[in-house]
Order: C-alpha cells, then sequence, then structure tokens
C-alpha cells in the first residue's frame, strides 16, 4: 500500500491517479468533492480572523472538530478497505491528520478539550490499524514538498472558491503554518519508509520527463524495498 502525503494543492491526487495506472490498482481519493463541512470550514476561518482582528479573545471555529473527524472517519474506512486488498494507493493517509487537528487548535480554531478527545479517537483507530497490520509489514509513504507560491499557483488553477487567499486573505497565514507543520511533520515521521519529491522542481502533470522521472524513483524506490520484482521494475521503466 502506497500513502501520498502534502499540502493542499501538491498534486496528491494527480500522482495518486498516475501510480495507479502506472501499477495496475485501486486508487482512494481524499473527500472533497462529497464534503458538505469543508466550505463551512474555511467560512468558519474566516469568520474567526475577523473577530479576532476586531479584538475577540477565545474564538473559535465551530467546524473544526467536525471537519476533522469527518476526514478522521473517511480515512479510517479508506484505509481499512486499501488494507484488504494488494498495492492500493491512498491520495492522503490517516497518518496526517493529528497535524491538522494540532494546527488548528493552537491557532485557537478548536480548543482544548475537542482535541483531547479527537486524540483518544485517533490513537484507537491507530491501534486497530496496527493489529490489523500484518508484523514486519512496510508501506511506503510519498511526501510531495512544494514551497508557498507553487502551492497558491495551483490552488488558483483548479479553483475552488472557498481556498483562495484572494477571497479570504486570512488563508496566507493559515497556509504558511500549514508549511511549517508539513516541515515538522517530515522530520517525525516514522510509520513506514518515506520518499520525497520534490513537487516545485518536478511537474509530474504537465512534463513528461518529469513524469518520467518521478515515476522511475518511485519504481527504483519499490524495488530497494523488495515490493516488485526487477521483471516488474523493468517494466515500469519500459512503459515510461
Amino acid at each position: 500500500m502506497i500513502t501520498l502525503a502534502g499540502i493542499i494543492g501538491s498534486g496528491k491526487s494527480s500522482l495518486t491517479k498516475l501510480l495507479s495506472q502506472e501499477l495496475n490498482t485501486t486508487p482512494f481519493f481524499e473527500p472533497v468533492t462529497d464534503n458538505p463541512v469543508l466550505p463551512l470550514f474555511y467560512k468558519g476561518n474566516e469568520l474567526a480572523a475577523k473577530k479576532r482582528a476586531a479584538g475577540a479573545t477565545d474564538v473559535t471555529n465551530p467546524y473544526t472538530y467536525l471537519l476533522q473527524t469527518f476526514f478522521l472517519n473517511r480515512r479510517f474506512k479508506m484505509i481499512k478497505e486499501a488494507m484488504r486488498g494488494d498495492n492500493n494507493i491512498l491520495d492522503r493517509s490517516i497518518y496526517e491528520d493529528a497535524m491538522f487537528m494540532r494546527m488548528n487548535t493552537e491557532l485557537g480554531n478548536a480548543t482544548q478539550i475537542e482535541y483531547q478527545i479527537y486524540q483518544e479517537l485517533l490513537k484507537n483507530m491507530l491501534d486497530e490499524i496496527k493489529l490489523a497490520t500484518p508484523k514486519n509489514h512496510k508501506d511506503l509513504m510519498i511526501l510531495i514538498k512544494v514551497s508557498y507560491p507553487t502551492m497558491i499557483k495551483r490552488i488558483e488553477k483548479r479553483g475552488r472558491e472557498y481556498e483562495q487567499v484572494t477571497n479570504d486573505p486570512s488563508l496566507v497565514d493559515y497556509y504558511k503554518r500549514l508549511l511549517e507543520f508539513y516541515d515538522e511533520w517530515e522530520r517525525t515521521y516514522d510509520k513506514s519508509p518515506l520518499l520525497v519529491i520534490d513537487g516545485d522542481k518536478y511537474d509530474f502533470v504537465e512534463n513528461k520527463s518529469d513524469r518520467q522521472f518521478v515515476l522511475n524513483t518511485i519504481a527504483d524506490t519499490l524495488l530497494d524495498m523488495g515490493k516488485i520484482s526487477r521483471d516488474e521494475h523493468l517494466k515500469l521503466y519500459t512503459e515510461n
């Protein structure tokens, strides 16, 4: 099972689709289009930022805990479904969720009580995943790293209104803080081998040679991990 990580607009869904085609396996995509809470969360962040700017204190986003538990529940379901088969790919995993909730708590968007309850729920889910995972089984986590300018460029390109900094200037600080949290997450992640892709340098969506390089790098990593045979590795190179 391959899991992808990366900030909004890093290209997780695009790489998930490419890998699923190359490896002939099932992709599992992050719930965004069918997520009724996400637009409410962004609106709640905007309103909370305005209240704080006006001098209000102890202002939270009432949709933070709801959104994070929505994502947690969906990702728990996704990873259980993926674990039932072989060679599946998830465009975001449950292993990033705690980072989002911690950041929102530090920003004041969630309360300490909500954070504590969330942490207990996440721990129970991770314990169940660990029990269901074969001993010595190691999956591959792929982190797509992008800078703030690249992130904003891609957010503008895909056009979701509630994600645009032009519509909500408070998102500038939110996104930059999130990039810092991803840097820390990269340094501390230890659940499986981690492969980092430079999303600024390699445009695997628009540039064919960049796409070939990224896919070949992933194939090399899977071979080194013993997840694919040399014949399968050669086939992936040939197809690219």
